[in-house]
């Protein structure tokens, strides 16, 4: 049996995997129904359709390269079906070959619902933004 702090990493790495890909239909299936996903500029994002939808338009944006998450710290609750992860996350965009970063930090709470892990809520907290240089 896979110990939940694991299967909760490999679970990350597969929505890191999809992200990539571009494939926002196929992360559905990591997210509660009810998911509420606070973005780096605060704005928040309500149910699992609503995320969806916000990753497809950040995959049609030609700009777009891609978001990495990586997991850090994994803290289960008593009963073993909630946890907290805590991360650090970047994004990059790339325009007219000069690449524009974003960074932070996130906590997610996951969900274990019929034996699986889904994410019930991230927080995104941006601390870096690098420009692309001026010329």
């Amino acid at each position: 049996m896979t110990a939940p702090d694991d299967a909760i990493r490999a679970r990350r790495k597969l929505t890191n995997k999809l992200i990539a890909a571009k494939d926002a239909a196929r992360l559905r299936p990591f997210l509660a129904k009810d998911v509420n996903l606070i973005t780096g500029d605060g704005s928040l994002i309500s149910g699992v359709e609503a995320v969806v939808a916000a990753f497809a338009g950040q995959f049609r944006d030609p700009a777009f390269v891609n978001y990495v998450r990586t997991s850090g710290e994994i803290s289960l609750d008593q009963s073993g079906d909630r946890a907290a992860e805590q991360g650090a996350w970047t994004a990059l965009w790339r325009t007219a070959g000069q690449d524009q970063t974003m960074s932070g930090t996130y906590l997610a709470c996951w969900r274990k619902v019929t034996g699986q892990w889904v994410i019930e809520s991230e927080l995104y907290i941006t601390l870096a933004e690098d420009q692309p240089a001026s010329r």
